[in-house]
């Protein structure tokens, strides 16, 4: 069953709200409307401009979001992202697991292009990997395609990945590429992992789908990308991060997967203000 980003939602204001909101319950009547503003407290790249009315939705449907940005603009400190218009129990109530997402979403957007930029290579696409927070993953790789990347497989469903473990547990890549072809559809490509020169050779030479160099240097990776032939797409992961990614400009390769994106992005700070005045932060 496939999970969408309303349920991860329905499971996120659950957590947060519980048997109710006692601080605005408890302050404010049902019918009370009022309106708020969504401001960038730094620079960045905005993602998640769906996720206020999303959310609204889920609680009574008497709010709305009207954004002034797109998803994938880059917005500066003091920007007023957008505003929400409704019920102030609704509007209250949702605030954090909407500021939640949307800083998070927004700094792994903020990442994803300041690592495109780096690189400066439009040969070279920059994709994400498995190594996000667990039960955000819909949401971090939607923000990966916002800030100008790709997505690597969504999980273990979706496309065979062969790593050192695999190949060692399995005798050899060869043995585990056979049982693969031996199971597998036609439908579904599979990757290996490769960590020298004579596994390169063995991959090329099995005809896989997509060959990654782990943990590779900018010569080798060069070195390599020439003995692939072009109909196997070639990755680059492992020990990459937005501080050496630019020595791989122009290495030949097809992917660069980069984990940083999302396992230890630090979020985009965003406020959410009443209109009626500016608020000093929440917790």
């Amino acid at each position: 069953m496939y999970i969408t980003e309303k349920d991860k939602l329905k499971d996120f204001l659950l957590e947060d709200i519980g048997t109710g909101d006692l601080s605005t319950n408890l302050i404010f009547e049902s019918t009370v409307q009022s309106s708020g503003e969504f401001v960038a407290k730094e620079d960045g790249v905005i993602a998640g401009l769906y996720i206020p009315n999303l959310v609204y939705g889920l609680l009574c449907g008497d709010a709305e979001f009207k954004a002034n940005f797109k998803d994938g603009d880059t917005v500066k400190k003091g920007d007023i992202i957008g505003c929400a218009v409704g019920n102030i129990r609704t509007l209250l109530t949702g605030e954090r697991v909407i500021l939640n997402l949307m800083q998070r979403m927004s700094g792994i957007a903020t990442q994803t292009k300041n690592a495109i930029h780096l690189l400066n290579d439009p040969q070279i696409r920059i994709c994400d990997t498995r190594k996000t927070s667990p039960g955000l993953r819909i949401f971090d790789k939607q923000a990966v395609i916002i800030g100008g990347g790709f997505n690597h497989r969504m999980g273990l469903y979706d496309g065979v990945m062969l790593k050192d473990n695999h190949i060692a547990f399995s005798g050899s890549m060869t043995l585990a590429v056979e049982q693969l072809r031996a199971k597998l559809g036609q439908m579904v490509k599979i990757e290996v992992e490769v960590e020298n020169r004579a596994q390169v050779d063995e991959a090329i030479a099995l005809g896989v789908d997509i060959i990654m160099f782990d943990n590779r240097t900018p010569e080798e990776v060069k070195e390599w990308t020439k003995i692939v032939p072009k109909l196997i797409t070639t990755e680059l992961s492992g020990g990459i991060t937005v501080d050496n990614i630019a020595d791989y400009n122009g290495t030949g390769v097809n992917y660069i997967s980069l984990g940083a994106l999302t396992h230890s992005v630090k979020a985009m700070d965003i406020s959410f203000n009443s209109s009626k005045g500016s608020k000093k932060g929440s917790l």
